[in-house]
């Protein structure tokens, strides 16, 4: 196998020197093993997003601080996938992946076993950060190590990880912690991690590492990327539930945030040896390829978001039912995504794109006309065209995103790509829960005023609930009118959940008819051949 080379400018993770000389097994087992990492990593946090209420109350935390127990993964996620060319080039590829490999293993487990909530957000943070190493190292070594014409295939797997993760992830953690505890949602990581490791030990050639980098780093820009990033994750996840600027620490973490950012920027742009290279996001289809990946972000991880809020809250599911509904948008992607590259070489990877988003759009536009019917019957389709969609739009965006990017470049590539994707979902969740909780209140006004009891119909509605209760257990007739109003507010506030969230789907909708006008904006690549990256 060729070693990777280091790249002339010092930012990223090249190609082999020789892709021709590698042995296809060890080639093909090189690429299995680094996408099922990348797959556990992201698969990881829908699970556990899953069983978190179970997780607070077995470690007693409570409803507010048991959400460090996501964020902080996400934290230490986000902030990793920049470093992770450069540090994979310090320590080389191999021990580089390895090891965070198996400490992903290693603290998987070790979270089964926290007994407080300190202890599970250094566990989880950990973690998450092992974890994301091995989301960008996948997509680096697809876009490296495989031959042009292969690289769909490679990206049609890592695709798995991409869009079909967040998709099973509650199926899976509902079904384990209905049925065997919240425990094995970390165990369950190990057989799949074992084979991980496995494929990675005996594809990968030995290097030497490269210490003297340290010192050549580019750590002003590592400085502010880490604290602005991570300044950002916080304020997105903990923003809705601390009321946004009306809390000094969310005020705090902005400001630290648009500082750190602004100032990495300036930094990148101006160093000889970047940690990532910014410039590439000027060419055309890595930008707008860009753009639309971030807005999937959004898509991707919100609707994974909101559906299970919206079959707890007004259908009432439990965790494995609910993973039952969203399995189907999981299980066809299963069968339709290996199809993807046969498709890529017959038509425009332009044209698959535009039909995946147009397909994902229309499945948050079915659902905007919501009653409190509306459950697991009625999401089938919906949730079956999503899935299609979904399936046809990661392949050939990552493959028309990343042709021609230079062999020095495909770290940055890789970095910036995942990170942005990961960085939409942080922005759509916390986007939906504000949107969400201001558009129930705003029905709930509209229909609060639209119900008086001047109105005849009204009264009516109040004396038959008394006369219910009456009959059924209450004898005091004023306790049973105020049952009887109870009733009628608890049954507005139902309705404009349900409004309300028919208004977020059509929110998401509109995000990726945003995204498919991006698409538009890409350019075939000459280079592109069978819908192959360069």
């Amino acid at each position: 196998m060729a070693t990777l080379q280091i790249a002339a400018n010092g930012n990223a993770l090249a190609a082999p020197a020789a892709p021709a000389a590698m042995s296809p097994l060890r080639m093909w087992a090189a690429v299995v093993g680094s996408t099922l990492g990348a797959f556990m990593a992201v698969l990881n946090i829908q699970i556990v997003n899953a069983s978190l209420a179970d997780i607070q109350g077995a470690i007693g935390a409570g409803t507010d601080d048991g959400g460090w127990i996501s964020t902080s993964y996400l934290i230490a996620e986000i902030v990793v996938i920049p470093l992770s060319a450069w540090l994979a080039r310090v320590f080389s590829l191999r021990n580089y992946l390895l090891t965070n490999a198996i400490l992903f293993l290693i603290f998987s487990v070790a979270c089964a076993f926290a007994a407080n909530l300190q202890q599970m957000i250094i566990l989880r943070a950990v973690q998450g950060f092992s974890g994301g190493v091995l989301i960008p190292m996948a997509f680096t070594i697809i876009i490296t190590l495989l031959p042009k014409a292969k690289q769909p295939v490679g990206l049609a797997l890592f695709a798995l990880s991409a869009t079909f993760a967040p998709a099973i992830g509650p199926t899976i953690g509902g079904y384990l912690t209905e049925n065997w505890g919240w425990e094995h949602i970390f165990y369950v990581n190990l057989v799949p991690g074992a084979l991980m490791v496995g494929l990675l030990w005996a594809s990968l050639d030995r290097a030497p590492m490269d210490l003297k980098l340290l010192a050549k780093g580019d750590w002003p820009g590592i400085v502010t990327m880490a604290i602005g990033l991570a300044a950002l994750q916080t304020v997105l996840e903990e923003g809705n539930k601390e009321d946004w600027f009306g809390s000094d620490f969310i005020v705090r973490l902005s400001v630290i945030a648009a500082v750190s950012l602004t100032l990495f920027l300036i930094i990148e742009l101006k160093t000889a040896n970047p940690l990532l290279n910014l410039r590439l996001l000027v060419r055309r289809n890595f930008g707008f390829g860009i753009v639309a990946n971030f807005l999937l972000g959004i898509a991707l991880y919100g609707s994974v978001f909101v559906l299970p809020i919206y079959l707890a809250r007004i259908q009432g599911y439990n965790s494995e039912q609910i993973g039952m509904v969203l399995a189907w948008t999981g299980i066809p992607q299963l069968l339709l995504i290996p199809l993807v590259p046969r498709l890529m070489k017959r038509f425009d990877v332009r044209l698959l794109i535009i039909v995946g988003f147009a397909l994902f759009a229309a499945s948050n536009f079915m659902n905007v006309h919501m009653t409190g019917d509306y459950a697991s019957d009625q999401l089938f389709w919906p949730n079956i065209v999503r899935a299609i969609g979904q399936a046809l739009v990661f392949t050939p965006l990552s493959a028309i995103a990343t042709a021609g990017i230079e062999q020095e470049n495909a770290g940055s590539a890789s970095a910036l790509f995942n990170m942005m994707r990961n960085l939409g979902g942080a922005v759509g969740i916390a986007s939906l829960q504000t949107f969400l909780s201001k558009r129930e209140q705003f029905h709930s006004n509209i229909l609060t005023h639209s119900v008086s009891v001047f109105e005849e119909a009204t009264r009516d509605r109040i004396a038959r609930l008394t006369g219910y209760f009456m009959n059924h257990g209450v004898s005091d007739q004023a306790l049973a009118g105020h049952k009887a109003v109870v009733a009628i507010a608890l049954k507005i506030r139902k309705q404009a959940n349900i409004m309300a969230f028919s208004d977020t789907f059509f929110l998401l909708g509109v995000a990726l008819v945003v995204a498919l006008l991006a698409t538009l904006l890409l350019k075939k690549p000459g280079q592109l051949s069978g819908g192959g990256a360069h």
